[in-house]
């Protein structure tokens, strides 16, 4: 983005993982902070943002009489996706339906791998999202984002302590990537205004054995994947503290990725970037630093 430029770009979520990660991927590639418009819950925390120029203002998903101020004089929008599940739906149709009003000209959402034709019990939220999108009239792009490395990495510290990474994926391929790779191709998507479906994907799937090797690699500890039923994954997550409904969505998962349906061989999204995606090494090397 060039100097003097007045295109205002509104990240929602923006003290999230994702969100943060977007409005450095934003500045990194040449926006002005002032042109950047931080959507948060809690102003509070996005000091760290201010401090960075960066406009921030209040958006709640559940109070859309706060969006309406929030997206005034947003040229472009990214709606993170909310993580609420079940509730998604009518949230993001709230800032849609703002986003439409305040006239803003282009709307990226993040949304999961091959939304319209996933078997993933996180899929038909997000599909229906998509159609909410579609339906607005305003120009769109939608970043269907594979899996997330991250999404492994409160698993390696238990992994380490007792010797297994457990799962339902069998001999699954992954394409993983980092949320800075997806974070990356938001920012990109952004820039460019340019309406689009992008299938995203981290460009070395791998399988959870490898995932375990790779961790038993950096950290010396005798790591090895463990395939269970997917009940049993289910109650080990349980077990560990993990809510019952997203349990249920993790297990689903993993039997979804024994079946092909998080694996991907296409690099849009190393394309998109411009550079290769995270390698897994690096990111497991991330995550064990975390």
């Amino acid at each position: 983005m060039s100097k003097g430029t007045t295109m205002t770009i509104a990240v929602t979520g923006a003290t999230g993982h994702l969100g943060r990660l977007v409005v450095d991927a934003l500045i990194a590639r040449g926006a002005a902070p002032g042109d950047i418009v931080a959507t948060v819950r809690d102003t509070a925390k996005a000091a760290g943002l201010a401090a960075l120029g960066v406009q921030v203002r209040e958006a709640d998903y559940d109070r859309p009489e706060t969006l309406a101020a929030a997206f005034a004089g947003v040229d472009r929008l990214l709606l993170i996706s909310g993580n609420a599940i079940g509730q998604r739906v009518s949230q993001h149709t709230a800032v849609v339906e703002a986003a439409k009003a305040a006239g803003v000209g282009f709307l990226a959402y993040t949304s999961i791998l091959r939304a319209d034709s996933s078997p993933l019990g996180l899929a038909p939220e997000h599909l229906a999202t998509e159609q909410v999108v579609a339906a607005s009239g305003i120009p769109f792009a939608l970043l269907r984002n594979g899996w997330y490395v991250e999404n492994y990495a409160a698993s390696f510290g238990p992994a380490v302590e007792h010797g297994a990474l457990l799962g339902s994926a069998g001999e699954g391929r992954i394409a993983a990537a980092t949320r800075a790779d997806f974070a990356e191709a938001a920012a990109v998507v952004l820039l460019r205004g340019e309406p689009g479906v992008h299938e995203l994907a981290g460009d070395q799937p791998f399988t959870m054995a490898e995932l375990a090797a790779e961790v038993a690699r950096q950290t010396g500890a005798p790591v090895a994947y463990r395939d269970l039923p997917p009940d049993g994954y289910r109650a080990a997550l349980v077990t560990a503290g993990m809510p019952g409904q997203f349990a249920d969505l993790f297990a689903d998962t993993d039997v979804k990725i024994r079946d092909g349906h998080l694996d991907d061989t296409t690099g849009t999204l190393s394309r998109l970037i411009g550079r290769p995606t995270t390698p897994l090494a690096e990111a497991v090397a991330t995550a064990l630093k975390g």
